[in-house]
């Protein structure tokens, strides 16, 4: 167990199961997905992730525990979206695409995860019709650094 898993598992053993699942004891391949459950954008991402595959498990929590677990995560203000999900020792921020999340997956590079920051349109769980905005999905290294994982025209 690494030092992010262990730290979060404290706060889930804290806060009570009935508060905050635990994502460091998600079973292999399955995706825990933290949000507020007022939000749309975030249900549309959790079904495009279902869509794709994914055994995907949607918590709604409030945003204090949210906001706490984007920083024990790693996930700083300027990388955050609106939900985050993780997965087989990783976290996916905001609207990931799917099939990026299976390359991080099958890639497994030596790092805490990828996001999206903000909520681009077009990106998934955001679809406006035919509006898009190019978007990078970052790859957050265990420094603290990005790289560009994947560009999204």
């Amino acid at each position: 167990m690494n030092r992010r898993n262990f730290i979060l598992t404290g706060i889930a053993s804290g806060l009570g199961a009935a508060t905050l699942a635990r994502p460091a004891l998600a079973t292999p391949g399955q995706m825990e997905v933290f949000k507020s459950p007022t939000c749309g954008c975030c249900s549309a991402w959790v079904d495009h992730m279902l869509r794709a595959g994914f055994d995907a498990l949607a918590r709604d929590v409030d945003h204090e525990t949210l906001w706490s677990m984007k920083a024990l995560a790693g996930v700083t203000p300027e990388l955050s979206s609106c939900h985050t999900a993780f997965v087989d020792g990783y976290f996916v921020e905001g609207h990931v695409p799917a099939g990026d999340v299976q390359r991080l997956l099958t890639e497994r590079p030596d790092a805490l995860g990828l996001t999206v920051p903000g909520m681009p349109i077009g990106s998934p769980g955001m679809e406006m019709g035919n509006q898009r905005e190019a978007f990078d999905t970052l790859l957050v290294l265990r420094n603290g650094a990005t790289e560009v994982f994947e560009r999204h025209a």
